[in-house]
């Protein structure tokens, strides 16, 4: 007979039980089940709903039940649908009918929000943890490439030279901002939904000032049909993370070019790279291109959770069962990706003589050449067109535009003088840089002394 069977005449089909539990992925909760069921059942003794004896008979059957699960000692069962009625009913058969005292004045409702927002709140702080690290290896990786010159670019073609370590400091900015959204999401996922109970509250005294202390929440849910209703906490979890993944597969795609014959500006260390099973020469930079396609990954599950939500009426649905795949898939593929990024950046080998090599190539320092214009008296527009038809003579002469001589830059303009040779170089060029925030390395070096308070304090 099921937990909840009293109003019915027969057994469901066993191939409804099958599809109608979740005990195959919702036993990752058993741990902040058991927390929520302690709480509750101290709760419950302390508004003297049951007996102090009771509730602390109930609290010892959890705790050794917590420790069974743990020693692999426990085998869960499909016919008890999931890790909720899975534990009370391993408590019952403890314990004896004091365990079904557990379940007065809750529900499965408010019982599997807390658990979600208690599992979530743990991970959202292991994620920021590893988000802590990967800003950590950025600001190192920086600090050691302050003048290390390459080139930077727009629509992937050569722009202007920028250094590696300011290269760098661009993805510190943006997962940043990734941890502080994750923070901001923390927030709203430690708000207590227990004691709502089914959608209406309960007739019982409840005492939930003392269960949001008792589990550290900042605070219970208003409104109890919205504790047990609505799942957007998840939803923005999982778009905080889907950023994420964005900005790791930006810089995955980054390091996949980066490797690649044609760049050389980096080396994968041979621990984050495999081969191939037919070309024996070939070293790919599969873990960089594995992390791209997991973005994908995690897009669908916001993209899963968005659709699941989109048109259910209040409060509890079944369809709400099916939160939790998409969650737990986002919350380990996340990590995992965080964890391993991080390695191998810290291992690649940075190949200082090809980015250089590659800033002598695209007429990279042509604004700086207009830019010597204009402080010459030359207007902007009027620079830019000079320097235009420059470029084009080059490319027709197959020449740099550091391999002009005077007399050519004269041809272009009176303006030039021999001061326009120093003007050119690449470090010439990224230390000219003096607004605030750009690639110049005094100005990375601020970059890195503000990023390294930062993180001192998280």
């Amino acid at each position: 007979m099921k937990l909840w069977g009293g109003r019915f005449s027969k057994e469901t089909a066993s191939l409804v039980d099958q599809f109608n539990a979740s005990i195959g992925f919702d036993q990752k909760l058993y741990k902040v089940d058991i927390m929520g069921s302690i709480a509750h059942a101290k709760m419950l003794g302390k508004s003297q709903i049951i007996t102090l004896a009771e509730a602390q008979k109930i609290i010892e059957g959890l705790q050794s039940i917590l420790e069974n699960i743990e020693n692999g000692q426990i085998e869960f069962q499909l016919a008890y649908e999931d890790i909720h009625m899975n534990i009370e009913k391993l408590l019952t058969d403890k314990i004896g009918d004091t365990g079904k005292k557990l379940h007065t004045a809750r529900s499965r409702n408010d019982q599997v929000a807390v658990d979600i927002r208690l599992y979530l709140r743990e991970e959202i702080d292991c994620i920021c943890g590893l988000l802590k690290n990967l800003l950590i290896s950025l600001t190192d990786l920086a600090a050691s490439h302050i003048e290390t010159v390459m080139p930077g670019y727009t629509h992937l073609q050569r722009a202007q030279p920028i250094t590696f370590g300011y290269h760098m400091m661009a993805y510190f900015q943006m997962f940043k901002r990734d941890y502080e959204r994750l923070q901001d999401c923390y927030k709203r996922v430690n708000i207590m939904p227990l004691g709502a109970g089914a959608l209406a509250g309960t007739t019982y005294g409840t005492d939930r000032d003392f269960l949001t202390e008792e589990l550290g929440f900042s605070a219970y849910c208003d409104n109890s049909l919205d504790a047990v209703s609505d799942r957007d906490f998840i939803i923005e979890f999982i778009s905080d993370a889907s950023m994420v993944m964005m900005h790791l597969s930006r810089f995955c795609e980054e390091l996949i070019l980066w490797s690649s014959a044609e760049f050389q500006f980096v080396e994968m260390d041979d621990a984050y790279s495999t081969g191939s099973s037919i070309m024996p020469q070939k070293k790919n930079p599969d873990v960089a291109e594995l992390i791209r396609g997991k973005t994908g990954r995690i897009y669908g599950n916001l993209t899963n959770i968005l659709t699941i939500m989109k048109a259910l009426p209040l409060a509890y649905n079944k369809d709400m069962q099916e939160d939790k795949p998409p969650l737990f898939d986002t919350v380990e593929n996340l990590k995992d990706c965080l964890e391993i990024f991080t390695a191998m950046i810290t291992t690649m080998k940075i190949r200082k003589d090809k980015m250089k090599k590659a800033t002598r190539e695209g007429f990279m320092n042509a604004t700086d050449v207009a830019d010597y214009l204009v402080k010459k008296g030359l207007p902007f527009r009027s620079a830019h067109e000079v320097v235009g038809k420059m470029v084009l003579y080059c490319i027709q002469e197959q020449k740099a535009i550091e391999d002009l001589t005077i007399e050519e830059f004269q041809s272009f303009s009176p303006d030039f003088t021999e001061d326009i040779f120093p003007v050119i170089t690449p470090e010439h060029c990224i230390a000219s840089k003096v607004s605030k925030g750009s690639t110049a390395p005094e100005n990375v070096k601020i970059m890195i002394e503000k990023a390294k308070r930062y993180t001192s304090v998280l």
